[in-house]
């Protein structure tokens, strides 16, 4: 999306503010949101997101001591969870499915569910429609109706179910 101001390059700044009951939302480059006066209070203190991850992703057994990380690495690009838990950044995109398990323990740790239950953005273009990912609702929806079909005995239908549930999941990129 190119910023409202200059027209000119991409906007990475999106505000939202109410004035006199009246929703203003703008999407500005840097440069456009600094003329204006707007900037992130946390811009220039570092984010120690490597320190959080690493602390997230050790867990705490029975006896309350660090129980040891798994050795989970990514097929791709080889990375070990315990190498992305030191730098905090993935090093490429088959990491979020060899991660996944891991990922869903930490989410739910951070967020207190592993799955996103909040508003998608607002599409600006028919492509960006289309390229959206099939909602959580319908996912939760698939569930609720194969929780049905195995309570009235129709195992046919659980099938058909559990198979859409599959792909569904297989398809989401995490």
């Amino acid at each position: 999306m190119l910023c409202q101001d200059c027209k000119k390059r991409e906007a990475h700044v999106h505000l939202t503010q109410i004035v006199n009951n009246e929703k203003i939302a703008l999407s500005l480059c840097k440069e456009c949101a600094s003329a204006r006066g707007f900037h992130s209070p946390l811009e220039n203190i570092p984010f120690p997101l490597a320190e959080i991850l690493s602390g997230l992703a050790h867990s705490v057994g029975p006896s309350g001591k660090a129980e040891p990380m798994p050795s989970i690495a990514c097929p791709n690009c080889r990375l070990t969870f315990e190498e992305f838990t030191r730098q905090g950044r993935f090093g490429c995109g088959e990491c979020y499915r060899a991660f996944r398990p891991k990922l869903e323990s930490i989410m739910r740790k951070i967020h207190g569910a592993s799955l996103h239950r909040g508003r998608a953005p607002e599409a600006t273009t028919v492509a960006d429609i289309a390229d959206r990912p099939i909602p959580v609702k319908e996912e939760e929806r698939l569930e609720a109706e194969l929780r049905k079909a195995i309570d009235a005995e129709d195992f046919e239908r659980a099938a058909e179910i559990r198979d859409k549930l599959k792909s569904i999941k297989e398809n989401v990129t995490p």
